[in-house]
């Protein structure tokens, strides 16, 4: 194997929020891992899995923190498996992209995603891999932000592995040479 590769779903543990927009980087995982089999880490404060893609290992966290707390468990995973942020891979959700529109990212702000905000904090670097995936705006001006995040998403408007592979096996090839 020639390296371990941290995938990062962000989300908010619990039913309530399993199927939000806000838990597109969930989703996301679930989608490009399908047979992923977590298990729970109450030191990680996260579901994690272990699989592999080709000869390249892949580490895939869940963090169970809430998104704002996201950094917490992100960084205990970087620790336990000795990742550093160039080997990490953030998959969130972004409402400044048209629904089910994904793009890549390397390094830059936190655009005021809560998530990402407390990665940067707790690891001291924003220097990581971001798969954005679009979950579009409400179309309601009267629906905040916030709520339309943590809103059910329908089937229809959830990032599908015909969108989201491509992107992926660009990023495993860069994170593989």
């Amino acid at each position: 194997m020639k390296k371990n590769i941290l995938l990062v779903g962000l989300m908010n543990p619990g039913d309530k929020y399993r199927f939000t927009r806000h838990n597109a980087g969930a989703m996301a995982l679930d989608t490009l891992y399908p047979d992923a089999s977590y298990a729970a880490s109450k030191k990680l404060e996260s579901l994690f899995a272990e699989t592999k893609d080709g000869d390249t290992g892949v580490i895939l966290l869940k963090p169970q923190t809430f998104m704002n707390l996201s950094g917490r468990a992100v960084k205990k995973a970087m620790r336990e498996w000795h990742i550093e942020p160039q080997s990490m891979v953030v998959f969130h959700d972004e409402v400044e992209l048209p629904m089910r529109t994904v793009r890549r990212k390397t390094g830059g702000g936190h655009k005021g995603h809560n998530g990402l905000r407390s990665i940067i904090a707790e690891i001291g670097s924003a220097d990581f891999h971001r798969v954005r995936l679009g979950v579009g705006r409400p179309d309601d001006e009267r629906f905040g932000i916030a709520d339309f995040l943590l809103s059910f998403q329908p089937i229809s408007e959830r990032i599908q592995a015909t969108e989201l592979q491509p992107v992926w096996q660009e990023i495993l090839l860069d994170l593989s040479a």
